[in-house]
This record gives C-alpha cells, structure tokens and sequence, in this order.
C-alpha cells in the first residue's frame, strides 16, 4: 500500500488522522471502497503527474457525504446556495457537491483542486479539469473492486490516456442511465458535450 505523508498546506492533519474520521463517517465497506479509490488514485497521480497529496487527500474525502443522513445534506444544499437541481436527483449525486462542502467546514479545506475533485466526482469532468479532479473520476470507477463488463476496458483505457478514460466513463455511465430510464443530472450532459465538442476540434 502507498502512503502519503502529508505536509501542512492543504489539510491540518495527517493521513492516519484523517482515515480516522474517514472511517468514522461510514460503513466499514464504504471506508474499504474509499482505501482503494485512494491507492487507485496515487498510482494515476504517479502516472501523469498529479500532485499526490492533493489526489490521496481529495480520494479519501470523495464519499464522506455518501451515508451523511439526507435530511441534512437537502440542508446543506439549501444552504449553501448549492444547484437546487440537485434536490431532484438524490444523494447518487449530490454527496459530491455537499461533501465538497463539508471538507472545507469541517477540515479546513481552501484547495479549488481538492474540493472540486470532491464536489464533482459524481458527474465527470470537463475537458481542461485540473488532474485531480480527472483522476479521483477515473479512480472511483475502476477500483479494483469494481465488476461490471465495462471496467476491464476502462482500466486499460485509464493506463494509456486519462483524457480517454474520463470520456468512455461520461459515455458509459450515459448509456447505464439510458438503460435504466433514470434521470440524468445536466452537468454530466454539460460534461460529455463539452468533450464531444473537444474531440471534434482535434479532428479538424
């Protein structure tokens, strides 16, 4: 396992400090879930040159609102003058942006980098996203636990190109709501239009 030992810059804490209240704040499975997004995160980070501790600290937050009861969480979002949109799609999608939200009160969280790999980890990332914010994406859907027939492919797509591998999983995850006739939050549309129109500049 790799660890990180984290300075002072972007959270009064170390890492044992933070797994601590990590854990905490979850499942015992949820917080395994979280290990291994984090591991799956560092050796992206390792790959294309993301500062490591801002990818392990934005992993280890990025599902610390997942089981936060949703009575507050619709607070937080009302609030907070988050998205009201958000009201309408559940906690699938909103323990994003409230768990961005909780990182900053709660541990003192400034980084943009950091908070908006957390808040938008739900719905993807745009073309020009800072690499954090790409990679705890792509590391939250192929985790090694991760079993559904797609992730195979994802995973070797994630090896070569981080760019390719948020699109395939803006797709995917498109083409799984679609199935399920679900609703589909417009930022994740916003998300892969935006990357339809990038690929459509490099062909020209």
């Amino acid at each position: 396992m790799t660890t990180i030992k984290y300075s002072t810059h972007y959270i009064d804490l170390t890492r044992e400090q933070l797994l601590k209240k990590v854990a905490a704040a979850m499942s015992s499975k949820r917080f395994e879930h979280v290990m291994r997004v984090e591991q799956t995160a560092l050796d992206l980070a390792r790959r294309y040159g993301a500062n490591e501790e801002k990818t392990s600290i934005a992993a280890l937050l990025h599902d610390f609102a997942k089981e936060a009861p949703d009575h507050s969480m619709r607070d937080l979002i009302i609030s907070e003058n988050l998205d009201l949109d958000l009201l309408s799609f559940g906690n699938a999608v909103w323990h994003g942006p409230t768990g961005a939200i909780l990182a900053n009160k709660m541990f003192g969280i400034e980084d943009d980098e950091i908070l908006q790999a957390i808040a938008e980890h739900t719905c993807g990332s745009l073309p020009h996203a800072p690499l954090v914010q790409k990679i705890v994406f792509v590391a939250d859907f192929i985790e090694p636990a991760r079993d559904f027939p797609a992730v195979e492919h994802a995973r070797e797509i994630a090896k070569r190109s981080l760019d390719a591998a948020v699109f395939f999983e803006l797709q995917h995850t498109l083409k799984y709501l679609l199935e399920k006739e679900a609703r589909i939050y417009p930022k994740t549309l916003q998300n892969y239009n935006a990357w339809i129109s990038e690929n459509e500049k490099g062909k020209e």
